[in-house]
């Protein structure tokens, strides 16, 4: 199993046993260097001092051997009280740990002097505004907005879309909206473009139906007046409204067109004005709203937007995911070329950060005592002891030099005293 620091278990393992090899290595040479100088010592004066040395070297080795491993388990496995430490204490040890945790670490006052200085939000800046960070983050933000589009239950969220999309058409007064369009046109002089268009069709119109117009005149027409006064009348009064229309719409000013402009504007005044008109309008707003392929259009709305998402944020060429990377490379450009925006950003970092440490240092502590009473008693005493068993071994290699000096030094005074 791989750690944070990107040891594994089994390489921790592999270096524990090799220091306990050492340690209890240097256990059996003392006890072969104090069976060697015990032997000696009657005809051999220095080898008083080596037996000390050895003998108490092995005290101090056995020593440390018994504290370091009553700390995970018991030695030997004699449930002598006081061992099996972490076993026995380890809820307490949770506990302890989560305490520690949220007393030192989560506090808006260490976090704040940790932060103050590390200039987030200008090496923020710098990171984003590189290319290849702006393109990550586009990346990750479209697959977050097409996870959570994939996710929404549709037939939660059509009605929504549909409830929302009809209740703003329906705050929104339909004459006054049209007045005000129709002020607008006028006044900015594009109405005329339709009057000039409805003037062109209006004579190719009558120049495509003119063989219909005269022959309904001959229908109409009394059967005792001649064919040739006929053609000349609709000859007449055909040249007559063609060259009437021509004249309109050549010119800006005719009468007819001012007519038309005056009677547009009372249209929009009334439009904005008139309790009728303004009921009327609702009215028939209603039914648009009511009509089957109205209802149908809004009800499939979710649908196709969530369809253009999906379809945009796959595609690495769309316009939104090229967006999306501007909009981080630019807002990293702009952290990096205004201090003052940096120093705004770094100041709600540390207040943000402050604040949602103090708000949750309890549970982060409770989640650490929890996850520790979940633990099982002797896989916590195994891991533990991966982690700091191979350091704790240096205890009983220096216990072992240390308390051979010390019974050298023990042997030697007492041989001078003595």
């Amino acid at each position: 199993m791989a750690t944070l620091d990107g040891v594994d278990d089994e390489a921790r393992r592999r270096e524990l046993r090799r220091m306990k090899g050492v340690a209890l290595g240097l256990l059996f040479f003392a006890a072969l260097v104090f069976i060697i100088a015990r032997s000696l010592e009657e005809s051999n004066g220095w080898a008083g001092y080596v037996r000390a040395t050895a003998e108490a070297a092995m005290v101090g080795a056995l020593a440390d051997w018994f504290a370091v491993t009553a700390l995970f388990r018991h030695p030997l496995r004699l449930p002598i009280p006081h061992t099996a430490i972490i076993q026995k204490r380890k809820d307490q040890i949770g506990e302890s740990l989560g305490g520690f945790v949220r007393d030192n670490f989560l506090t808006s006052e260490v976090l704040a002097e940790r932060l103050d200085d590390a200039n987030l939000a200008a090496r923020m800046g710098d990171w984003l505004a590189q290319p290849e960070n702006a393109k990550t983050i586009g990346d990750q933000s479209a697959a977050v907005v097409r996870g959570v589009a994939e996710v929404l239950q549709d037939d939660q969220i059509q009605p929504g879309i549909e409830s929302l999309v009809t209740s703003k058409v329906r705050n929104i007064p339909v004459t006054p909206l049209a007045g005000r369009a129709i002020d607008m046109a006028v006044h900015g002089g594009h109405h005329q473009a339709l009057v000039d268009s409805t003037l062109t069709g209006l004579a190719k119109f009558l120049d495509e139906n003119q063989p219909e117009f005269r022959l309904r005149l001959a229908e109409e027409s009394p059967w005792w007046v001649p064919e040739p006064i006929d053609d000349r009348i609709f000859d007449k009064i055909y040249d007559a409204l063609s060259r009437f229309i021509a004249d309109v719409g050549v010119d800006r000013q005719h009468p007819l067109r001012l007519q038309l402009d005056s009677r547009t504007e009372d249209l929009a005044e009334r439009l904005k004005t008139s309790d009728e008109l303004r009921v009327r309008g609702e009215s028939i707003k209603e039914e648009i709203l009511a009509h089957p392929e109205v209802r149908a259009w809004s009800a499939s709305l979710w649908t196709r937007i969530k369809s253009g998402l999906i379809e945009a944020t796959e595609d690495p060429e769309s316009d939104l995911r090229i967006r999306l990377e501007q909009a981080v490379s630019d807002a990293g450009a702009q952290l990096s070329a205004d201090p003052a925006l940096a120093a705004k950003l770094d100041k709600w970092l540390v207040e943000a950060v402050g604040y949602v440490a103090e708000q949750f240092k309890d549970e982060v502590s409770g989640l650490i005592a929890s996850t520790v009473q979940r633990w099982d008693a002797e896989e916590t005493a195994d891991r533990l002891e991966l982690q700091v068993g191979k350091d704790l071994q240096f205890i009983r290699i220096n216990g072992t030099i240390v308390g051979g000096l010390a019974g050298l030094i023990i042997y030697t005074l007492s041989e001078a005293v003595f």
